[in-house]
């Protein structure tokens, strides 16, 4: 059975998936592959609660690298994501408010990814969705000062709740 990453499935569903479309329904949540082989080990769920549980509870456990890994899946705030894959589509949506930013916003936004690219070596990573594109903004200045360590939590729990909300949309 393939499934298309854009339909919601049902938790049972998930349970049932074979591994390949369970795999890639769990990489378009977040492309970490150990995190992905854990949650696929754990199903089955039986609930949404219980999914979403394991897959937080896991997700706190990401390293560095695999945070790092990962953020090669993620545009640019501000920028138009590229691709036609589950990922792409999620990143399209989730930075809508972003995307349609008035001509000055849009200036300080490329302008603070390129601060923030130049002090810490990775692209900003901010959950978007539910933010306006002045909000992204302000938390993209925010955390310019941080410093190096806080900054790699902060990036590490915005992919979490990144993940978190894929999953929401795409498991019912």
């Amino acid at each position: 059975m393939t499934v298309p990453l854009s339909t919601p499935v049902v938790v049972h569903v998930f349970d049932r998936l074979d591994d390949a479309d369970a795999r890639a329904l769990v990489t378009s949540w977040a492309a970490v592959p150990r995190w992905v082989e854990a949650v696929l080990a754990g199903r089955p769920f039986g609930t949404v609660g219980a999914l979403t549980a394991a897959a937080d509870r896991l997700a706190r456990t990401w390293t560095d690298a695999e945070v790092e890994a990962a953020l090669a899946e993620h545009p640019r705030i501000g920028d138009r994501p590229v691709g036609d894959g589950a990922a792409a589509t999620a990143s399209r949506l989730e930075q809508a408010a972003s995307a349609g930013a008035d001509a000055a916003t849009a200036a300080a936004l490329r302008q603070g990814n390129a601060d923030y690219e130049a002090r810490f070596d990775r692209v900003f990573l901010v959950r978007a969705a539910g933010r306006t594109a002045d909000q992204v903004l302000a938390e993209l200045r925010r955390r310019l000062g941080n410093d190096d360590d806080t900054e790699r939590t902060e990036v590490a729990d915005q992919l979490r709740e990144i993940a978190l909300l894929r999953l929401a949309r795409s498991v019912a």
